[in-house]
């Protein structure tokens, strides 16, 4: 269980086609991951992702912690049952949601901030207020109740504009707390049902980053994370940062890029040898009445496309689902954000076909020549 297994490589960078072997199924990477926040990707149900290639899809620690809790989950069979999903799972560890709201206003003077401390970090529920803490330990409780097939180690998530000293401190933490969370997998889960990820952690500090990666790669887990980019550093930054990266990384392991969804990010990841993605942008763009095409990013409601009669997908067309967004109506958003994913999804499989064919640097001079970079 949980082995991966290379099935072809790219002559020209470090694409690659692989199989990791689950609990719930045989995940072919690359591979693009949903984010079901809450036990659910916005507006879609399980059939309707499978209908367009959706393989994995996460599940939020941080918030299912704090509604309805994973004790609830794991009394109603686990969050394979409770969502109603019968592939692969991956729950993050709640680092980096704990990390976002580093300062939380409730109104008036009443305002908290998390406190990180050397065995965990004390935090506060954006619901209602209350004091929780998570401890390695706690957060792999926490997973092994949500049942995931892959869960994530505690890390810290240090802001992208962290000076040197604190993103090593950070690091350090990170380290520390990845040993006790792969000792507490191992007390809590069942290694045939639950494997771990660490996180590689370390801003945009290369020194940092190789450190990182090393660390993490001498852990003997089935893969590897890399978290702390796509947080506002720009996307060069971030592939600086897989280059520096990606040699330390084992190549008989997955490697997964965290919070990375963009179709040109995906691209570019993937020539620089990553396996898997997660990203909430596809269903939040389309939230907001945004898609992607082969052409670039554009803006469903824009005028140009009031009287385009062309078919969009499952036969409505272009206008009527301008209307739909004009109109607020529900069935609209559903509709972008099938078709957001169903586009990464062939983005991926296109992606896989040129790896195959020894074809992927012509793939991605293609893929620019006609997608607009924004």
């Amino acid at each position: 269980m949980f082995e991966y297994k290379v099935t072809a490589e790219s002559s020209k960078g470090e694409a690659r086609i692989g199989e990791f072997t689950t609990a719930h199924g045989v995940v072919e990477t690359p591979v693009f991951m949903p984010c079901g926040t809450k036990a659910a990707v916005k507006t879609l149900s399980p059939t309707e992702l499978k209908e367009v290639g959706t393989q994995v899809v996460l599940g939020n620690t941080y918030h299912l912690h704090l509604r309805p809790t994973s004790e609830y989950i794991k009394e109603r069979g686990g969050l394979h049952k409770f969502m109603n999903w019968d592939g692969p799972i991956l729950t993050d560890s709640g680092g980096f949601q704990v990390f976002s709201l580093r300062e939380m206003d409730f109104g008036g003077k009443n305002k908290k901030k998390i406190k990180i401390m050397e065995n965990g970090v004390k935090f506060y529920s954006y619901m209602d207020g209350s004091t929780h803490f998570f401890t390695p330990d706690s957060v792999m409780q926490i997973q092994a109740n949500l049942g995931a097939d892959i869960i994530m180690a505690f890390d810290e998530c240090a802001p992208g504009k962290s000076d040197h000293r604190y993103a090593k401190q950070a690091m350090d933490r990170t380290h520390r707390w990845a040993k006790e969370s792969v000792d507490a997998w191992r007390k809590y889960c069942d290694p045939e049902k639950q494997t771990i990820f660490p996180i590689v952690q370390g801003v945009t500090y290369e020194d940092l980053r190789v450190e990182s990666a090393k660390f993490m790669a001498d852990l003997d887990t089935a893969g590897i994370a890399i978290g702390g980019l796509s947080v506002g550093e720009g996307s060069q930054a971030t592939y600086d940062t897989l280059d520096v990266v990606m040699p330390h990384l084992p190549k008989n392991k997955p490697r997964y890029l965290m919070g990375v969804g963009s179709p040109e990010n995906l691209v570019e990841a993937v020539y620089r040898g990553v396996d898997m993605f997660d990203c909430v942008l596809p269903t939040r763009l389309a939230r907001h009445g945004t898609f992607w095409d082969e052409t670039g990013r554009h803006s469903i409601t824009h005028t140009k496309f009031k009287y385009d009669d062309r078919e969009f997908m499952s036969g409505f067309s272009y206008a009527y689902l301008r209307h739909l967004f004009i109109e607020e109506e529900t069935l609209g958003k559903r509709i972008l954000s099938l078709w957001n994913l169903k586009f990464l999804h062939d983005l991926t499989d296109r992606m896989k076909d040129a790896i195959r064919e020894d074809r992927f640097e012509e793939f991605r001079k293609e893929f620019y020549s006609r997608f607009n970079v924004r």
